[in-house]
């Protein structure tokens, strides 16, 4: 029983973390994964092309930690999705999802993201073609419109082909997507959110699964959403400042409330970048996803210089981690995460 199916049986929402590019790399989920037990973690988007002819292990690989776990696949070429969705089965992700939402220039010009909103029949083959190889469920994230399509007609017009083609959920991001004038962080910021059309959608489609992104900033947020829809996604606030994470567990899963302990996770993280060092990576790499942890606190300030600055260093090693951790009050932590 895949994840959406438990959910469903058991009235359990689906609380999730966005992909991100740049940011949630395997690194920033290990991360994430030791303040929430239950959250679904996703991949950056990966393109097709790259895991056919790329270095797949840097692609694909990830902790055995990190479950539940999603692929975000971008591409648009049905061969080649199918052909990643092979190549990426023993890795054993426990979803894929195909990018129907990045407005970036260089996703436009590989004809995939938010510009396949225009053309639902080539998502709808895209799916069936994942479909027809994938253990696991297939799914989509898209925007509730492009341009100047009406996304009353073009929104529902995409739910309905990926539907027939075999999808098993949607997430959907409350904002149109603009492909020329506005840049990805604009994409992001500008056009106005619509949460009210994705409620629609749920109510036009009772029986399927249909999560909702966009602008979500706190759990209390998240909660008065999930009244309206099956799941809900973080992104920059689950990145930005991580320990708004730390309540997930309990508060939409059932498991016992506990005040965060900090402390431990330093340690974990520290034993995690050490692994990596000795495997000839970089501090940097894992510290850079941890510096917006305790925004707001006593000693934040100082815990965000440490991590900024020591941790980009040559040679540095998990002691800085320690270092960051120490310069923090957390008499005020577990509040700020309760709070959030």
């Amino acid at each position: 029983m895949n994840f959406y199916e438990k959910s469903r049986k058991v009235g359990a929402p689906v609380f999730a973390v966005a992909p991100m590019i740049d940011w949630t790399d395997r690194h920033c989920r290990y991360f994430h994964r030791q303040i929430s037990r239950q959250a679904l973690l996703y991949t950056e988007m990966v393109v097709a092309d790259a895991i056919i002819h790329g270095p797949r292990e840097r692609l694909l690989g990830h902790d055995a930690e990190e479950h539940p776990l999603a692929l975000q696949l971008g591409g648009s070429d049905l061969a080649k999705l199918a052909e990643a969705v092979r190549i990426a089965q023993p890795y054993g992700y426990d979803e894929i999802n195909l990018n129907v939402g990045c407005p970036s220039d260089r996703v436009q010009s590989g004809t995939f993201g938010a510009c396949l909103m225009l053309t639902p029949e080539t998502v709808a083959g895209c799916v069936a073609a994942m479909k027809a190889v994938s253990t696991v469920p297939v799914t989509v994230k898209c925007r509730i419109g492009v341009d100047e399509q009406e996304p009353e007609q073009a929104l529902p017009a995409l739910i309905t082909r990926v539907l027939d083609a075999g999808a098993d959920a949607i997430w959907i991001h409350a904002r149109k997507a603009w492909l020329k004038g506005l840049s990805p962080k604009e994409n992001r910021e500008i056009p106005p959110l619509d949460y009210e059309i994705v409620y629609r959608m749920k109510q036009r489609w009772p029986d399927v699964f249909i999560g909702i992104n966009g602008g979500i900033r706190t759990l209390d947020e998240a909660a008065d959403h999930l009244r309206h829809v099956d799941g809900v996604m973080l992104g920059r606030a689950a990145y930005q400042n991580a320990a708004v994470l730390a309540d997930v567990d309990h508060r939409f899963f059932g498991a016992p409330a506990a005040e965060p302990d900090w402390p431990a996770l330093c340690e974990r993280m520290m034993t995690y970048a050490e692994r990596h060092i000795a495997g000839g990576g970089r501090l940097q790499h894992v510290a850079r996803h941890m510096v917006g942890l305790f925004t707001g606190l006593p000693g934040a300030r100082r815990y965000r210089q440490i991590l900024s600055t020591d941790a980009a260093k040559s040679g540095a090693g998990p002691e800085v981690l320690a270092a960051a951790f120490a310069a923090v009050d957390f008499t005020g932590a577990e509040q700020e995460a309760v709070s959030a």
